[in-house]
């Protein structure tokens, strides 16, 4: 496993942990982090024993945004990194998830602050859990910026665009319980306990058969800008192939001899 200084990487069973560990800065995104974050994508999505990522950040906070200065390499911070963004200029919209979409299914674990970069990026992953003394919100607009990190983009079809235009023009907060009235986030926990949910949602997926899961994740995605006719298409294209899988065999037999499954990827 990788990692770096900003961003740790551990396992949890099948189910590889992310965390943004920059907690003195409410783990504002540097070079470090952002580095950490690609590779840890790639190697959930090249390791097949893992099924799953969680994507949660240290010291009660998920992501305060970009830091700039950080991100620019100034002085010793972030400089043994300047080779990666060279090597690969879109490393930084890649981990951020704007310009790469992971095989396994990503769980946020939020606390705290997740606001412009980091509602941003909470936009690329599947399943959001939050504790419920988290704060949302896409600033930009107040400090003549724009969202840049896909957020008129996906937000209006992820949300109602009412909501999402409020968001997006005031530049305003939102509480949890907010984000989650217009379902921006699926769950609202106790305070300090959405990582422990998210492992929770973590571990029933694991559960599944991997093939399948995945197969699921990428149909949601890749219909949703179709009609529902090309939709309905390109799902069984997607689908049918899962029906002949060693994963689908098991899962029939293990309901007929009414015993939990052992899934494998075949």
């Amino acid at each position: 496993m990788g990692g770096t200084e900003h961003l740790t990487v551990r396992r949890e069973g099948a189910t590889l942990v992310l965390t943004l560990n920059r907690p003195q800065a409410r783990n504002a995104l540097s070079l470090a982090m952002l580095v950490g974050l690609y590779d840890g994508w790639l190697e959930a999505d090249e390791d097949d024993s893992v099924r799953s990522v969680v994507l949660t950040g240290a010291g009660g906070s998920f992501c305060a945004g970009m830091d700039l200065k950080a991100l620019a390499g100034q002085g010793m911070e972030g400089e043994q990194y300047r080779h990666r963004l060279k090597a690969d200029p879109d490393l930084h919209w890649k981990a951020m998830l704007r310009h790469h979409r992971p095989r396994k299914p990503v769980i946020a674990a939020v606390e705290g602050h997740c606001v412009a970069g980091g509602t941003e990026m909470l936009q690329g992953t599947d399943i959001r859990v939050a504790g419920d003394s988290a704060t949302f919100g896409l600033f930009e607009v107040r400090r003549g910026l724009f969202p840049i990190g896909g957020s008129t983009v996906r937000l209006p079809r992820q949300i109602p665009r009412t909501h999402a235009l409020e968001m997006l023009l005031t530049g305003r907060p939102y509480s949890a319980r907010e984000a989650a009235d217009i379902g921006l986030i699926g769950h609202v926990v106790p305070e300090g306990t959405a990582l422990e949910k998210a492992l929770e949602i973590a571990d029933r997926v694991n559960s599944c058969a991997p093939l399948a899961v995945e197969a699921v994740k990428a149909s949601v995605y890749e219909s949703a800008e179709l009609t529902e006719t090309d939709g309905l298409a390109a799902e069984l294209a997607r689908g049918w192939p899962v029906f002949d899988t060693a994963d689908a065999k098991e899962g029939a037999r293990a309901f007929a001899e009414k015993r939990p499954p052992r899934y494998r990827r075949a």
